[in-house]
């Protein structure tokens, strides 16, 4: 399928009254920008949330996507005529190619290397290293798909430290990624937790995509544990505030592992953890830390 862009300058008084009569005249979409971009006469504006609402820039361009059939010149005629606006700009018209959006999303994921014995593999890549264990996870509503610096490190530290039959609790799962990934690296009993019922609901699906057995739970109704490993990738904030739960989940001499902390948040996190456990940070990835240390007995 393609379309058909209209393009041309107009008053700013007019350009949001215009966009609506646009819209009512069959335009698909309709883009306001300043129409001095890329030049030197550029004009910034920014706003914050609740805010009062910004004016339009100076000098304004309004572009318009109609069906590649319409008849574009004759439905802004119409729009102008409607508003009192008898005076025609002069109008660019650009044929726009359809394009496959899904497989344009999907080349932007790419198979991620963890380590030499781990990777993550969306569903319609071929694995790169067919010998390794290749997690099946495509992007979707839970967070967790390896390519952020927080999970990668919390993979990786998975990849090079699990004991094999290891208990874990992975806290605040998301996608389930990591309780997954503990699970196909060989862990004994593993349970993914999350407060939000799509991340819930991801984890259990990427469990079976992964032939993994998760035991998949609300916050409400964890296994009591102790467990050997307990991860949790949140942030800062919330882990400095779980620090006595996610303590007491963790075996004597079991490693608890925190990721989702800027480097300058590390120094608190192990603080509010030091009655029960001394963190170091044990990586860094893009101004993001992951620490861990061993639960004192």
């Amino acid at each position: 399928m393609s379309w058909l862009r209209a393009s041309f300058r107009i008053a700013p008084a007019a350009a949001e009254a215009l966009a609506d009569a646009l819209l009512e005249r069959g335009a698909l979409a309709v883009e306001l920008a300043d129409a001095d971009e890329g030049t030197p006469a550029e004009q910034p504006i920014f706003g914050e949330p609740g805010a009062e609402p910004l004016p339009l820039w100076r000098h304004q361009r309004i572009s318009v996507l109609f069906p590649r059939d319409a008849d574009a010149r004759a439905a802004i005629r119409a729009a102008l005529a409607a508003l009192g606006l008898e005076a025609e700009p002069s109008v660019a018209l650009q044929p726009v190619a359809g394009r496959d959006w899904v497989r344009a999303t999907q080349q932007q994921f790419a198979p991620i290397e963890i380590g030499p014995r781990l990777w993550i593999v969306p569903s319609w890549h071929a694995p790169p290293d067919p010998s390794a264990v290749n997690l099946i996870l495509d992007p979707g509503l839970a967070f967790g798909t390896g390519s952020h610096p927080t999970t990668w490190q919390c993979l990786r530290w998975l990849h090079d430290n699990l004991t094999p039959g290891a208990s874990v609790l992975d806290y605040g799962c998301g996608s389930g990624v990591l309780a997954i990934a503990a699970k196909r690296l060989g862990a004994g009993p593993v349970v993914a937790v999350d407060i939000d019922p799509a991340a819930l609901e991801a984890a259990r699906a990427n469990a079976a995509t992964n032939a993994a057995e998760v035991a998949v739970a609300s916050p409400d109704a964890v296994p009591p544990g102790p467990y050997d490993v307990v991860l949790a990738n949140i942030l800062a904030g919330p882990l400095e505030l779980l620090a006595p739960l996610l303590a007491s989940r963790a075996v004597a001499g079991g490693r608890i592992v925190l990721a989702g902390i800027l480097t300058g948040q590390a120094a608190d996190v192990a603080a509010a953890y030091a009655p029960w456990c001394d963190l170091v940070q044990v990586s860094e990835k893009d101004g993001w830390a992951c620490l861990a240390g061993a639960r004192k007995g």
